[in-house]
């Protein structure tokens, strides 16, 4: 019989509300330090929500939230929260272009997501590689999202297609809004050299795809249409999990879409927090990898998860979600590239300047 306590340790029950996780102290005569973290509830998070984690020295509140509404939170001043999960590339626009500085990055990457997956086409459309998609009209929810723009810069890396290669439509609402909240203005950017639309007002982008209105779509959400079977939409790589296993091996790059990031005063006036914070998320990381080994077979419906951990781990190694600037370097600088190479970032930024600086050394215990 399977322990219930044990299936919900193992992420069962990722829906559960926030709660108050526990804490213990840093340095003799301080008090335990309120704080509040905004993010997502993942399993590489849910030791730390649930409290079965603690963040040393702190009596931290875990608040759940959209990605877009955090990222317009940190970006006006409105949000106060000590730690808060951000785009990587909205937080690269607004240190760029707009001088942010009230929060700083740590090397504690909460999601990445291989985008080969993320391009659809109408399969009337005569589009069998990327190369077709020259010429053709590209919907999108957010222009300067990190997903379109890592899957900008592998397309022009790999396969020769620019931006300005082809027309954006940019769609007026986005099916995908419920989850990730709204679009922050960040992703809303435009550079000057493409050539960009507006889609039919009302129509969603995977409407859009639909409609015919565009050709294919750039988006990290699936189509709803495609969830359901409907035939008129399809992948343009159809086996996506081959082509981006082939590109991992290329290149090591596994890309990175959101971050954890800490206000800088808060480091300021606190500086143990940092390391206590990048060590409670990376013990509730490892945390989630065991219960994978013990329980996942169990709590996850595919027949092959097994299988599909082992594979995974062959390829990428048993700390395939890394955290740590170290292991992270080459995904980190290639995004800054396509950023400054796309027109979106007015320059190319550098890890030393948007991570807190006493980051930049942190590094995962082996033996956890």
């Amino acid at each position: 019989m399977i322990d219930r306590r044990a299936l919900m340790a193992s992420g069962a029950c990722l829906l559960a509300a926030p709660v108050l996780a526990k804490a213990g102290t840093v340095a003799p005569g301080e008090d335990r330090l309120p704080i509040t973290v905004s993010g997502y509830l993942l399993d590489r998070t849910q030791a730390l929500f649930d409290g079965r984690i603690e963040i040393q020295g702190t009596q931290a509140r875990f608040v759940q939230g959209a990605i877009g509404d955090m990222n317009t939170a940190a970006f006006t001043g409105t949000g106060r929260n000590e730690i808060t999960e951000l785009g990587l590339h909205p937080f690269m626009l607004a240190h760029a272009n707009e001088g942010f500085r009230d929060y700083a990055l740590l090397p504690i990457f909460l999601l990445r997501q291989f985008r080969h997956k993320s391009v659809f086409v109408r399969t009337d459309a005569g589009i069998s590689s990327p190369r077709d998609l020259a010429g053709r009209r590209i919907g999108t929810a957010g222009y300067s999202s990190t997903s379109l723009t890592w899957i900008r810069g592998i397309f022009e890396d790999d396969f020769g297609l620019r931006p300005q290669d082809v027309e954006w439509v940019v769609a007026a609402k986005d099916s995908s809004a419920g989850e990730a909240g709204n679009v922050s203005a960040q992703e809303n950017r435009l550079p000057e050299d493409v050539f960009v639309t507006q889609g039919t007002p009302g129509l969603d982008e995977s409407e859009l795809l639909l409609s015919g209105e565009v050709d294919a779509l750039f988006h990290a959400a699936t189509p709803a249409a495609y969830v359901d079977g409907d035939p008129r939409i399809a992948r343009l790589f159809p086996d996506a999990r081959r082509v981006e296993q082939d590109y991992f091996r290329r290149t090591g790059i596994f890309p990175i879409m959101h971050v954890l990031a800490i206000r800088r005063d808060s480091a300021r006036d606190h500086p143990w927090l940092a390391k206590a914070v990048f060590d409670a998320f990376s013990a509730a990381k490892f945390d989630a990898y065991r219960a994978k080994d013990r329980l996942t077979w169990a709590t996850d419906m595919l027949p092959w998860y097994s299988q599909e951990l082992e594979d995974t781990r062959a390829l990428m190694g048993r700390n395939y979600y890394p955290y740590g600037i170290g292991p992270n370097r080459t995904a980190l600088e290639t995004l800054f590239r396509y950023s400054h190479r796309q027109g979106l970032a007015s320059r190319v930024l550098s890890i030393e300047e948007t991570f807190l600086p006493d980051s930049l050394d942190f590094s995962e215990a082996v033996d956890q």
